[in-house]
């Protein structure tokens, strides 16, 4: 039923969540993931001539953030499962948008909440975009019952999945050409 499932990771706990279901989904019907996340924006005010030069060293850390996030989720994903990583320096809501209409996927998977304090406080921010814009099925996880069971989502055994290359290089497990980052 779900072949081709897009899962959007940021290094949460919902998020965390949505890719063991994910992973599960995919590994219940012989399916692929494609795993994105993108680089979080600085606010507008710091795209000033005044502020550039103390904001870059922000820059790069929520880069190195996003691509953490990215890496720790493809080494979640079983050798036996093929996977393709999109970092994508575009906002988030405008990366999903793009791999939907440009991908044929069959479910969409998302946790209910991300890493930022403004996007935690409601469930509006990009999973509610994405409920309404999707044009597949939309899978929302709640990280609750994560907290809930014995084990948190840290403490579980990984997939048996073995380091991480670069994002920007291939997985082994993909096709170089299908490994791709959005600039």
């Amino acid at each position: 039923m779900f072949h081709n499932i897009l899962v959007c990771v940021d290094g949460s706990v919902h998020s965390d969540r949505a890719l063991d279901e994910a992973i599960d989904l995919a590994t219940t019907e012989n399916g692929r993931l494609t795993i994105l996340t993108a680089v979080p924006r600085l606010p507008a005010w710091a795209g000033t001539s005044a502020t550039a030069a103390a904001v870059q060293p922000l820059a790069n850390e929520l880069r190195a953030q996003a691509t953490t996030a990215l890496r720790d989720a493809v080494d979640r994903v079983p050798q036996s499962m093929p996977v393709t990583m999109i970092l994508s320096e575009k906002p988030i809501r405008e990366a999903l948008t793009e791999q939907l209409r440009a991908g044929t996927y069959d479910l969409l998977v998302m946790g209910s909440r991300g890493r930022g304090a403004l996007s935690s406080s409601v469930l509006g921010s990009v999973s509610h975009y994405a409920l309404n814009h999707a044009g597949v099925p939309v899978l929302i996880i709640h990280a609750a019952v994560a907290q809930n069971s014995e084990q948190s989502v840290d403490d579980r055994p990984r997939s048996g999945a073995t380091p991480s290359a670069e994002p920007d290089e291939a997985d082994p497990r993909v096709p170089a050409e299908t490994a791709t980052s959005i600039a």
